[in-house]
């Protein structure tokens, strides 16, 4: 893991969760007990879990889905590197680019924050299209405004709900 940068501020961040290998709903609720024990993180308020239809390549299996938020002292990078060390302890393997996955943790937003280089966008690229982050994003922060984009609300007029259900 890169070296970790200290702050005193809490930032308030927000984790999209997301598995369809390897018993789905047990893989993401141990994600959230692992996310509420990362160092530099407090307060962890989750959603509830939701299937969802696969997004990409056809033949797999419905996802389970939740949304989390956290407070971190972490830098951007750093709650990054803590993600994805989180999902090599589910043996994520990375072969298909939306591909069937034991678990994927996607840092949604970090605060107010616009970011944009090689290893990570923010707000999510995807965030505005996808029901199974909009819907539960809106279960735990419902006056939530995207930096730099639209407020919760608009995003959920313009987005299906499609066959997302919570569970």
């Amino acid at each position: 893991m890169a070296e970790t940068h200290v702050s005193n501020h809490w930032t308030r961040c927000f984790i999209g969760l997301g598995s369809n290998l390897e018993h789905p709903v047990t893989q993401v609720s141990t994600a959230l007990l692992e996310l509420d024990r990362l160092p530099q993180c407090r307060n962890l308020t989750p959603s509830s879990l939701y299937r969802s239809d696969p997004v990409g390549p056809p033949g797999q299996p419905d996802y389970i889905n939740a949304v989390a938020s956290l407070e971190t002292t972490l830098s951007p990078l750093d709650l990054l590197d803590a993600l994805q060390a989180l999902e090599q302890q589910h043996q994520r393997v990375r072969i298909q680019h939306w591909g069937p996955r034991t678990l994927d943790l996607d840092l949604l937003l970090y605060g107010d924050q616009l970011i944009n280089n090689e290893r990570l966008t923010v707000p999510h690229p995807y965030l505005q299209e996808r029901s199974f982050v909009l819907y539960p994003l809106a279960e735990i922060a419902p006056q939530l405004h995207i930096p730099n984009q639209k407020s919760l609300a608009e995003c959920l007029e313009n987005c299906q709900k499609g066959s997302l259900e919570r569970i």
